[in-house]
């Protein structure tokens, strides 16, 4: 371990007084390890004074180093900044909050370190303090993440995660635009040992995390790694033409047999919204996935970075 090189990054977006917080409690950590280390904050286009206090320990401190964006991209974007500008020998994903225990640093280290792992994790034991709704949700997803998709997703997996330069590499080799990580980990491999922890209180400030926001990134996940979504809407097509042409024979009977005249409009026009409803919903499905390719191919970056250190 004492060849070896630590990378600490740290996505932060509106975080000014979480960060002195957050780096006086991680560097208690890191100087009792012995192994050289870094702090890479990554400024994801925050409007407060984020970027000044970031600044400001780079001034005191040789080890922090950071990378500003020109506007918010988001937290993907900066993970992925912040594995690009690392230079250890492992790296470690972590949020500025505290809700990623430093402590568990020396463990993950070790971990790596040995060998017998290329990358260790983190995952959450329960969601205090979480509104019921929210965790609900979460659940959810975790498992329409492990039905929808091929990949295996741990339920209460955090970003919080140690990883080799050999597994760093492999994660920055896909170079995809719409970015998952907590699926890109999974789908690149390796063998990862997991950590458990109890969710604690943010040290500071206030989530940026709202429900639209978790929502639409669960909704990504899914398209990103999963085409069964669009399976989906075929079989339930095929359904629907299935159950038309027996509700056109049963009419042709009832009016053969009995003589009884075809329903009236009401009937109808429910029967017209309800299909209307779910073609609606396949298209919605085929767009999401047209939306992705289209992002694609458009080759934009990432992220632009407007300062760095």
């Amino acid at each position: 371990m004492n060849s070896c090189k630590l990378s600490v990054v740290v996505p932060c977006f509106n975080e000014q007084e979480a960060v002195p917080i957050f780096y006086n409690e991680v560097k208690k950590i890191l100087v009792t390890l012995k192994a050289e280390y870094e702090i890479i904050f990554i400024d994801d286009g925050s409007s407060d004074k984020t970027l000044e206090e970031v600044k400001e320990l780079s001034e005191k401190d040789k080890c922090v180093h950071y990378v500003s964006f020109s506007r918010n991209f988001g937290k993907e974007a900066a993970m992925y900044a912040g594995l690009k500008k690392a230079a250890g020998d492992y790296v470690v994903i972590m949020d500025v909050d505290l809700q990623d225990p430093p402590s568990l640093i020396p463990e993950m280290l070790s971990a790596v370190c040995s060998g017998e792992f290329d990358s260790a994790a983190t995952r959450r034991t329960n969601r205090k303090g979480e509104p019921p709704v929210r965790s609900m949700f979460a659940r959810l997803f975790y498992k329409l993440m492990r039905y929808f998709s091929d990949i295996d997703i741990v339920d209460g997996a955090r970003d919080f995660r140690m990883m080799s330069r050999t597994m760093v590499d492999a994660v920055l080799s896909v170079s995809e635009r719409g970015r998952f990580s907590k699926g890109i980990f999974a789908w690149v491999g390796f063998r990862t040992k997991y950590f458990e922890y109890k969710n604690v209180e943010r040290s500071a400030g206030k989530t940026k995390w709202n429900f639209r926001k978790l929502f639409l990134y669960s909704l990504d996940g899914i398209v990103a790694f999963s085409t069964k979504p669009l399976v989906l809407a075929s079989i339930t097509g095929i359904l629907f033409l299935f159950l038309s042409f027996l509700f056109i024979i049963f009419i042709i009977v009832r009016k053969v047999l009995f003589g009884d005249p075809t329903a009236g409009w009401p009937s109808l026009v429910c029967i017209i919204l309800f299909v209307s409803g779910i073609q609606l919903f396949c298209t919605g499905i085929l767009g999401q996935y047209l939306a992705k390719v289209y992002l694609e191919t458009k080759q934009r970056p990432l992220y632009i970075a407007k300062d760095e250190k």
